[in-house]
């Protein structure tokens, strides 16, 4: 009798390629390799049934350099690319890689179609907020008076809010993650990849060369603390070591600071992160320091079914794409046949 034994367990450089990593010292992308291979190992992921799609930028490299299925596809299509594959193949998992100029310029439309679709896929967006790959342009993420090649007098474009964006095409999950924090980035990509449907995660990436510290004001060692709220479903929302919170102002139902004394005081004021709340994400996503703190984590997460499950992903799918397989070889013409009307003559039978 043949017993099938189990897979052994992978270790995250059981998913890194042999070729060489090809980013510019320093930069932000090698600790989210790092910590999306670790993810892949904790969760059991298998590389014959793993795959990553990707556009163009210093991100897009990312299939490179994970042992697992890949496509490095064209500039701002990679959600179209991967819904292909997702499609014909369900049981396939399928991460997107993007930039904030792939993602969110020249394939900002199709960003918000596989969104709306709830396509089952995880994107990655990492976002720099400047164009890196070719040399440092202004992005859509790039702040009013960004000075750039493109905008050497200043940017004077108001910037897209990924998260907003994602929230505004209809998402069922959003997070946000940093990518040195190691730990934290791991537990968002792996809430990501268990939920189903369309996952969208913002990774905020440090581009050493052309826009390095963009994000200073609330990574740098100094700021973090008073600047970075961690949110968790069922959880208060609190920060700088549980001193401060976040309180709603019932006179325009906007997010306040409180202050929580030692005594406790104040504490009774704080919400509660609720995951499930359209809203109160929209009004995390909103947050801007120095006056307040930046969400990090899973700001909504409200399931529903995916793309793959409305359509009715299994036997009959397969049966369709076999059939319409069957047409397209059957030759190279096709004979249309006559309707009655074309058959009928002048004036009706």
């Amino acid at each position: 009798m043949n017993v099938v034994a189990p897979a052994a367990p992978l270790k995250p450089s059981d998913f890194a390629s042999d070729q060489e990593v090809r980013w510019c010292p320093g930069c932000g992308d090698y600790a989210i390799l790092k910590a999306v291979q670790k993810t892949l190992a904790d969760i059991g992921a298998r590389p014959e049934r793993t795959v990553f799609v990707s556009g163009i930028g210093c991100s897009s490299r990312f299939p490179y350099y994970m042992a697992t299925y890949g496509f490095h596809t064209i500039h701002g299509r990679a959600p179209a690319v991967a819904t292909g594959v997702k499609m014909t193949n369900p049981e396939l998992d399928v991460w997107v890689i993007t930039g904030d100029g792939d993602g969110l310029s020249i394939g900002g439309n199709h960003m918000l179609h596989v969104l709306r679709r709830n396509v089952d896929l995880q994107i990655l967006l990492f976002n720099n907020e400047i164009y890196g790959l070719t040399k440092g342009q202004y992005s859509p993420t790039s702040r009013v008076g960004t000075r750039s090649p493109s905008s050497p007098g200043g940017s004077v474009e108001d910037p897209v809010s990924p998260v907003q964006f994602a929230l505004g095409a209809g998402a069922r999950f959003i997070a946000r993650a940093i990518d040195t924090q190691q730990k934290h980035l791991i537990a968002v990509l792996k809430a990501a990849q268990a939920h189903r449907g369309a996952s969208f995660v913002e990774i905020f990436q440090n581009c050493i060369v052309y826009n390095d510290e963009v994000f200073a004001e609330f990574t740098g060692r100094n700021a973090a603390d008073q600047q970075q709220l961690l949110v968790e479903h069922g959880k208060p929302l609190v920060f700088a070591g549980g001193r401060k919170g976040l309180r709603l102002n019932p006179r325009d139902l906007s997010l306040e600071v409180v202050e929580i004394g030692e005594d406790g005081a104040g504490a009774d004021e704080v919400l509660v992160h609720d995951a499930t709340n359209r809203t109160l994400a929209g009004l995390l996503a909103a947050m801007q320091p120095p006056a307040m703190p930046v969400a990090l984590g899973v700001l909504y997460a409200d399931p529903q079914l995916s793309f793959g499950e409305r359509r009715g992903e299994g036997p009959r799918s397969v049966a369709s794409a076999e059939a319409l397989n069957r047409v397209l070889r059957r030759g190279d013409t096709w004979t249309v046949a006559a309707s009655a009307s074309d058959t009928a003559p002048p004036g009706g039978a």
